[in-house]
């Protein structure tokens, strides 16, 4: 059997060892959360009448060629299995043909945004009035304010539209209302709905200046961040500059890409305008689940490591043609107090240079230093500002001669292989009853004669847990058999339905346990009805037993009985269950003269089976359950 059918990875948890925290994690227990909530506040961006005199303004800011991208459709599935592939430990997708990223020179290339510059990086506001009044000549009212942010609506509904006689000062400051609701929008938009931090206004208080600000790198370094938090198992939205992500991905990956109403051969610059205009395909009858397959199965064939090799250079403006080496460097993006790491010796291929194994990623504690207002983050983030200080002696280079097999090797030790199952897991779920059944039987038919009496107590503990397993998946089948699976659940058209983190109402806590025959081809023999088992007259001793049997003897509901046939020195006995009896649960097993822990030899166990909350249900070593409810005898 494929190892990784059982063990999707990684096997060396080295590199990635949050994996406890990843969604893949819970996606393998069979815990969905649906395609993520993407924020980005682009609908309304054409809605600002710029005049000319504010648009040299824009160009001059370093923002010309942002302001052309338009409102793209958002593929929220394709985001969301992307996001599933994305590892913090990292910053790469990990992917089965190896590790991927969106690098410097992706930032560059698509969105037009400068890579090289200054850290964006400034004092942080818990208020709002006091910069506003000063920078765009007027404060937010109470309502459009939230500690440091200010609403984007305020933002459009107070400086859309400038006087066509206005003075210079009234145009700079609709200008800079303009670059806040601009990167409030993209590349810094977040998850608090339609607001954005003022920390961001000082940095539009002359133009010139801002100009010479590492904008790409601060919206790379805000998209690392906000893909690492959606990327554990407890969120459910992801925000930053999504439009770059997706086409990206339409650029990279041959997964979800659109087929395009015009000639692709006439490219614009930036390059995100490739995906502009009406679409057409399929994207729209695509979900997550199609998604996470198409990268489970992903193809070195469906790869495009050099997306931009054939791009006219001539299109390329100078200044991004000559910061196009840091692409490859190896530093620290930041963006006010988000500093993440762009590692491009993880993904060099995408140089078109070929991959070694790469140095181990230096664990860094992800802290957030602007909680106070007034703070200058520059005094907290030396070494920070240090590495990205010295960018340019940090090149990575490629080494001719190295074996790519090498590596791929040592990627599928450490790297998640799978999100999804090979296999579903209610077919994992017989497997493994088939094979505890197994061992029941060779652990019942074994003589201990001849035995001495540490072997035979062994003998005997292991027939207790067996059969103490066994028990325990009796629970897991019912429960496993009532929760609809997603493998064959009904598949969303159009796109796909966003839904908080739900599976679906719980059972209300006096429903009925429903009763569940075996359907064809499983060969899972346990009952799903909730009835009294009375096993006064069962007993197993060290006696030779040539068979155990659970099986489902009676009819649908709550009615249908539990018939326990044992064969034992070839009598065969069979004892059905009284009637139900809601009042009275008690289990008792032990054996005169053996420790009741160690064996499972007389069983007098007269109880019901009951649907009880997860967080109720103990075992005796504690072992977690990973469901909203579970079964107990």
């Amino acid at each position: 059997m494929d190892l990784y059918v059982t063990n999707p990875g990684p096997i060396d948890q080295s590199v990635l060892y949050d994996q406890d925290k990843h969604v893949s994690s819970a996606v393998w227990e069979g815990q969905e959360r649906g395609a993520l909530r993407c924020h980005e506040h682009t609908s309304k961006l054409d809605q600002w009448a710029l005049t000319q005199k504010q648009l040299d303004l824009v160009h001059k800011a370093g923002f010309g060629y942002l302001r052309l991208i338009p409102a793209i459709s958002l593929d929220n599935p394709l985001i969301s299995a992307l996001v599933e592939r994305w590892r913090r430990e990292t910053n790469t997708f990990h992917l089965n043909v190896g590790e991927m990223t969106v690098t410097l020179e992706d930032v560059a290339f698509l969105i037009g945004l400068a890579i090289d510059g200054e850290p964006v990086m400034g004092v942080t506001y818990t208020m709002c009035d006091t910069i506003c009044e000063r920078l765009l000549g007027k404060a937010p009212d109470h309502g459009s304010t939230s500690g440091g942010m200010v609403k984007l609506s305020w933002l459009k509904e107070s400086f859309s539209h400038c006087p066509e006689d206005a003075t210079m000062e009234e145009i700079e400051r609709r200008t800079r209302a303009y670059l806040l609701y601009l990167v409030g929008s993209t590349i810094f938009s977040t998850t608090t709905g339609n607001k954005v931090p003022v920390m961001y206004l000082p940095l539009f208080e002359d133009f010139d200046q801002a100009s010479k600000y590492a904008w790409g790198a601060a919206a790379l370094s805000f998209l690392y961040r906000a893909l690492g938090n959606a990327s554990l198992k407890s969120q459910s939205t992801v925000s930053g500059c999504l439009t770059l992500l997706q086409c990206w991905s339409y650029y990279h990956l041959d997964i979800g890409r659109p087929r395009l109403n015009q000639d692709s051969i006439h490219v614009s610059f930036p390059l995100v305008l490739k995906w502009k205009g009406k679409q057409s395909g399929p994207t729209a009858n695509r979900d997550l689940i199609f998604y996470r397959k198409a990268l489970d199965s992903l193809k070195p064939s469906d790869v495009e490591w050099l997306p931009y090799i054939n791009i006219d250079c001539r299109i390329i403006p100078e200044d991004i043609k000559r910061s196009l080496i840091l692409g490859r460097s190896k530093t620290m993006l930041i963006c006010f107090d988000k500093a993440e790491r762009h590692l491009p010796d993880r993904c060099l291929r995408q140089y078109g240079l070929c991959q070694s194994i790469p140095e181990d990623v230096q664990r860094w504690e992800r802290k957030s230093r602007g909680v106070d207002g007034g703070v200058d983050l520059s005094g907290k983030m030396e070494l920070e500002l240090n590495e990205w200080l010295n960018r340019r002696l940090n090149i990575v280079e490629g080494d001719e001669g190295v074996d790519e097999s090498e590596y791929m090797q040592w990627y599928m030790k450490i790297t998640r292989r799978f999100v999804g199952r090979l296999i579903p897991l209610s077919s994992e779920f017989q497997r493994m009853h088939a094979a505890l059944r197994d061992i029941a039987h060779l652990a019942d038919t074994v003589s201990t004669q001849g035995m001495d009496s540490q072997q035979t107590e062994s003998v005997t503990r292991i027939r207790y847990i067996v059969h103490e397993c066994l028990r325990d998946q009796v629970g897991t089948s019912m429960l496993a058999s009532s929760i609809p699976q997603v493998e064959h659940g009904k598949r969303i058209r159009g796109k796909e339905m966003i839904r908080r983190k739900s599976n679906g109402k719980r059972r209300r806590k006096d429903d009925p346990v429903q009763c569940h025959a075996a359907t064809e081809g499983d060969q899972s023999q346990l009952c799903g009805a909730a009835g009294e088992i009375d096993y006064s007259q069962l007993c197993l001793t060290d006696a030779e037993v040539d068979d155990l049997q659970l099986c489902h003897a009676g009819g649908d509901g709550v009615d249908a009985q539990l018939h326990t046939t044992i064969e034992v020195d070839g009598t065969l006995i069979c004892h059905p269950t009284d009637e139900i009896d809601d009042d009275d649960t008690e289990t008792c097993i032990g054996i005169p003269g053996v420790d009741p822990q160690v064996c499972h030899a007389h069983a007098v166990i007269k109880g019901e089976a009951q649907a009880v909350p997860d967080s109720s249900l103990k075992t005796g070593e504690d072992v977690e359950q990973h469901n909203d409810y579970s079964i107990v005898v």
